[in-house]
């Protein structure tokens, strides 16, 4: 069961050999301080002090990541303590602004917010303003962070009953990828987790120059291929050129793709019509590689892991969930 609590005040801060090393997911814990019901006579005497205490404590009830709540994360130690589990909002009841993603996309977005995988715009951000509750912000740029913390979770849910394809998520004792993503951070369990698997580029895989992560940067279309990608093959990376992503994809802009992003595009492709870019972007003849991804974009992406033989997508788990199944 998981539950990440977002609120400052209630939170402590909210593929292959290689692959197989990364298994069993760890827990996450978020720190959700007990607010204890003052007596009588106490309430009596600190009548300011608890009503503010009240009214933080009916946010933070509120105010929760909507992930699963059957497991497919469960909560970490990484930076923080947690007294309880917290319920999952239901984000497919919540959802305002689904009208506004692209049409294409909108059955990808409903299959896995009907999971509770995905959180709204407000809960991922505290900031937000009141009226904003339940947008999803379908078409603003989704962070490397978010995406991170999305692709963990998403993987591990689909393969809740299968240990050998999770992703091991970081604890606080590990020694951190990054320089800018400690143990402190809410997703550093997340980041830590893909930096150790090999997903995510870093020192840890003798990349010498990933010393940051760049957690509230835009992420860009070839990074959630390079991401992505490789927990859906789960195999090496195929050797690729531009010539070979010129001939396989036909994008005019291939010479633009960072030479570490060739492998995976190329691989994508293999996919066929299961091809994440495809799912994202229809048919292009330009990846625009360093162009942001949206959150919309994202989740089309993350509906779905696996090869064209074998593979499982947000509507699977939705039909095994409510019990219909395949006929």
């Amino acid at each position: 069961v998981m539950a990440l609590a977002v609120l400052a005040g209630c939170a402590g801060g909210p593929m292959g050999d290689s692959l197989e090393r990364s298994l069993e997911a760890d827990s996450q814990l978020e720190e959700n301080p007990p607010f204890d019901q003052l007596d009588q006579a106490s309430t009596a005497t600190t009548t300011a002090g608890s009503a503010e205490n009240e009214k933080a404590a009916a946010i933070a009830g509120e105010a929760i990541l909507a992930y699963p709540s059957n497991g497919a994360i469960a909560p970490s130690t990484a930076g923080a303590s947690n007294t309880g589990n917290a319920t999952p909002s239901d984000a497919s009841v919540s959802i305002t602004d689904l009208d506004q993603a692209p049409e294409e996309l909108r059955s990808y977005l409903e299959d896995l917010l009907a999971l509770n995988l995905l959180e709204t715009a407000d809960e991922a951000d505290e900031a937000d303003e009141a009226d904003n509750a339940g947008a999803f912000n379908p078409n603003q740029s989704v962070t490397r962070r978010e995406f991170a913390r999305w692709l963990a979770a998403v993987n591990n849910r689909f393969y809740q009953d299968d240990p050998g394809q999770k992703v091991r998520l970081g604890v606080a004792s590990d020694r951190p990828a990054f320089q800018d993503v400690g143990p402190e951070d809410p997703d550093f369990p997340y980041i830590q987790g893909l930096a150790e698997a090999g997903i995510i580029p870093s020192a840890l895989a003798g990349n010498a120059t990933a010393v940051n992560f760049r957690p509230d940067a835009p992420l860009t279309r070839e990074t959630l291929v390079s991401w992505k990608v490789p927990l859906d093959i789960r195999q090496p990376l195929p050797n690729a050129t531009i010539e070979a992503i010129q001939e396989a994809w036909g994008f005019q802009d291939a010479g633009e793709i960072d030479p570490a992003a060739l492998r995976p595009v190329l691989a994508d492709f293999g996919n066929g019509d299961f091809a994440n870019i495809r799912r994202m972007f229809g048919f292009t003849t330009l990846l625009q590689p360093k162009e942001a991804v949206t959150r919309a974009e994202a989740a089309a992406a993350l509906w779905r892991f696996g090869t064209p033989t074998e593979g499982i997508s947000a509507q699977d788990i939705g039909r095994s969930e409510s019990g219909s199944g395949d006929e």
